[in-house]
């Protein structure tokens, strides 16, 4: 009896000692993550306070009467949305986003399965090239890449400078060699024993990849795919480049650029303007958060 009444005041102990060694880290986690997160949280408040407001109190004032809705307004978002054009910009940056997503998900996907499983001439060739573009800075390539763009307009009548397809084919091709890398780690590491037993039992290649190796690459693909939407959402370098600033083409980011150095001192409709570019992101990134980890560690070990 003596002896279980000492495992079990030993082991209160070690729990004891666990949890109160372990409370600096959860208190420098909480600090960094309340710390990273109060900006945002000043941002959203400030969105729904009219100008005056704005203009003379902090966005913290509120915190005194939370539940007095008085003190919120929707006409910073209509002003935004309707008048400065936002809603317009807001879905020319789906228009663009979506599409530069799914591309490079696609050609990847085949790429890392061709790279990881299938034997073919100048493999190991080709995967070194591929991993090698992930160093080229993106600035690099945007000028040669233009002038190839008004090479095929000239030559063929085709212009892929400020169309969709021209932008599409850009993130396509500066997110391809990053997505062929997370892939093929993950894909590669998959057990030999299923891929062999579907040839086995007479699938194609192709039959296993849509069957069997796509399904269990969805955290990968949904990790890749965080990257890739918040990349080509907030890109603003690449849409002024291949873009510009037409009002039929403009993007969220050329927008919110626009709107500061036309209404910099409106801070009400800035906040509002800046809160609608961050709103989708946020929901994309939390809808899929839980394939997040999955898919960038796996394929890091072996075995």
């Amino acid at each position: 009896m003596s002896v279980t009444i000492q495992t079990k005041e030993s082991a209160s102990r070690d729990r004891i000692r666990k949890i109160f060694g372990s409370a600096p880290i959860w208190i420098a986690i909480v600090l960094i993550a309340f710390l990273w997160t109060l900006p945002t949280v000043g941002l959203l408040i400030s969105s729904f306070r009219p100008q005056n407001d704005i203009n003379t109190s902090g966005w913290w004032s509120v915190l005194q009467h939370p539940f007095d809705f008085t003190q919120y307004t929707l006409e910073n978002y209509d002003q935004v949305i309707n008048t400065s054009g936002m809603g317009a910009a807001f879905v020319n940056s789906l228009l663009v986003t979506i599409p530069a997503v799914i591309i490079p998900i696609t050609i990847a996907a085949f790429a890392a399965y061709a790279f990881a499983w299938l034997e073919f001439p100048g493999r190991t060739f080709f995967f070194v090239v591929v991993v090698g573009l992930m160093v080229v800075p993106l600035q690099v390539s945007l000028i040669p890449l233009l002038r190839l763009y008004v090479d095929i307009g000239n030559a063929t009548g085709v212009s892929l400078n400020g169309s969709l397809l021209g932008v599409w084919l850009a993130h396509t091709g500066f997110g391809l060699p990053l997505a062929v890398f997370l892939l093929y780690g993950y894909i590669s590491s998959l057990p030999g024993e299923i891929i062999e037993s579907a040839h086995v039992d007479g699938a194609s290649p192709l039959t296993t990849f849509t069957r069997l190796v796509l399904p269990l690459s969805v955290p990968v693909i949904a990790a890749f795919a965080i990257f890739q939407f918040l990349w080509v959402w907030n890109d603003l370098l690449v849409a002024l480049v291949f873009l510009g600033t037409n009002p039929d083409r403009v993007v969220l980011t050329a927008k919110l650029s626009a709107l500061v150095g036309e209404r910099g001192q409106d801070w009400h409709l800035l906040t509002a303007g800046a809160f609608i570019t961050m709103i989708i992101p946020l929901i994309v990134f939390f809808s899929l958060q839980r394939y997040f980890v999955r898919g960038l560690t796996a394929g890091s070990v072996k075995g």
